[in-house]
């Protein structure tokens, strides 16, 4: 994408919005990137893409989905954000921030939640995020956990 393009257009869904190809093209960027990429065999299927309050978005082009990233319904209340990821080729295009900023839309003033790659605390910074606990180890990747406080004005 050159950027006479423009801002990427942004797709939503729940689950049961999705056509099984969609659903198919997701699954596979998220486990090119999260399972392949970063050499991180664990279960990507954990069941809450099905839950009935979790929202997809995702830019695409004509090879297929571009990134992604999911929004659910935390325990605490919160909206939690994850499985933020961006294809390869795709990168360095803002196609992230546009579905961090479409996510915080949806969010609204809510509080929201989210654990990031440790290299990336400054990059969700941007977006009103501030570490919220110690940092973690999972599956061999340092995190650490954000909040955006329900009171930070959508971006």
């Amino acid at each position: 994408m050159s950027e006479d393009e423009g801002a990427p257009q942004v797709l939503s869904a729940g689950f049961a919005d999705l056509d099984a190809v969609t659903l198919y093209a997701l699954l596979r960027l998220r486990t090119d990137v999260f399972v392949v990429e970063q050499a991180c065999p664990y279960p990507e299927l954990d069941g809450r893409d099905t839950e009935a309050s979790t929202t997809h978005l995702w830019t695409v082009d004509v090879a297929g989905p571009t990134s992604y990233l999911r929004v659910l319904s935390d325990p605490s209340g919160a909206r939690r954000i994850g499985r933020v990821c961006t294809r390869g080729d795709a990168r360095g295009h803002g196609l992230a921030g546009a579905l961090m900023e479409a996510a915080l839309s949806l969010v609204a003033v809510r509080t929201a939640v989210l654990d990031a790659q440790s290299h990336l605390q400054g990059w969700y910074a941007r977006y009103g995020f501030e570490p919220d606990g110690p940092p973690f180890v999972e599956d061999g990747i340092p995190h650490v956990p954000m909040r955006r406080p329900a009171s930070t004005v959508d971006p």
